[in-house]
């Protein structure tokens, strides 16, 4: 029997956005209410597949690659940065005609789904954020490193390259990634049009972006879940209580044993967390 990691992921739309095609795609029941899936970096959708096929059995659930991600549009000049993700993301909602959304964002996705909210006036339900980038201080050394000399390692022949990446991926996982599910979230970043894409939204990751909002947290007024892995070594936990104070009303969910990718670590329990913080009244 094939592991679940390498079961089909594929997104069947299009959407021309001002940063290329976005690759997008809905489960469930189109009448039924509306829940949106952000991803993190370096990552795509492929993330949220356990937790968008589970929570499809009651909601019409969305998922995207962002520009310069997974499976939609990679090339030279684009703009991947925050600022623009955070436009699309607002767009995205309005071709999908979403007034008010369920959203669930982890990583880089989180400050995606709070610029579209606090900058765009995007308006939603309820928001969960699964170990987002959304305070400073930001990004691992690593990061750090390669966002400073980004020309350098875009230079990287293509076998260092890929070595390179499936150790950075690997490490946001608590227990280390299954073989399948690393391939496949490495494959986006490799070739002639992924290794500059890999390095391109490194270079254009800059803190200013969360420094623009973070003053702005104790404005949110709806319904927010703050969701993280203690054992997350990317973003400390720490963060999460930061956030979660930040937040009027938020709580804070802990969960045991996971590494910054909740999905791939602790995947039956951060589906619980997030089916019951959906199901609450209200």
């Amino acid at each position: 029997m094939a592991h679940p990691a390498s079961s089909d992921w594929t997104l069947t739309r299009g959407y021309d956005s001002p940063h290329g095609e976005i690759r997008w795609d809905s489960l469930g029941d189109p009448d039924a209410e509306p829940v949106v899936l952000l991803h993190g970096t370096p990552f795509s959708s492929y993330v949220w597949r356990g937790v968008a096929r589970a929570l499809a059995q009651r909601y019409r659930v969305l998922v995207w690659d962002m520009p310069g991600y997974g499976t939609s549009a990679k090339h030279a000049g684009q703009d991947v940065s925050l600022a623009a993700q955070g436009r699309v993301f607002s767009e995205l909602l309005a071709h999908w005609g979403l007034t008010e959304p369920n959203v669930l964002a982890h990583d880089f996705g989180g400050a995606v789904a709070l610029r579209a909210h606090l900058l765009h006036g995007a308006r939603y339900r309820r928001l969960a954020l699964v170990d987002p980038v959304a305070l400073e201080p930001w990004g691992s050394p690593f990061f750090r490193l390669v966002g400073e000399h980004s020309e350098v390692f875009d230079a990287l022949p293509p076998a260092l390259h890929r070595a390179l990446v499936r150790e950075y991926v690997d490490s946001a996982s608590a227990v280390g990634l299954h073989p399948a599910v690393l391939e496949r979230l490495t494959q986006p970043w490799l070739g002639e049009d992924g290794q500059p894409a890999f390095y391109r939204q490194i270079a254009q990751a800059d803190q200013k972006y969360t420094d623009e909002i973070q003053d702005r947290y104790p404005e949110i007024e709806l319904p927010v879940l703050v969701c993280w892995g203690v054992a997350d070594t990317w973003i400390p936990v720490a963060r999460g209580h930061e956030l979660a104070a930040r937040i009027p009303g938020s709580r804070l969910r802990l969960i045991e044993g996971a590494g910054h990718l909740v999905q791939e670590d602790a995947p039956a329990e951060l589906t619980a967390a997030l089916r019951d913080f959906l199901h609450e009244p209200g």
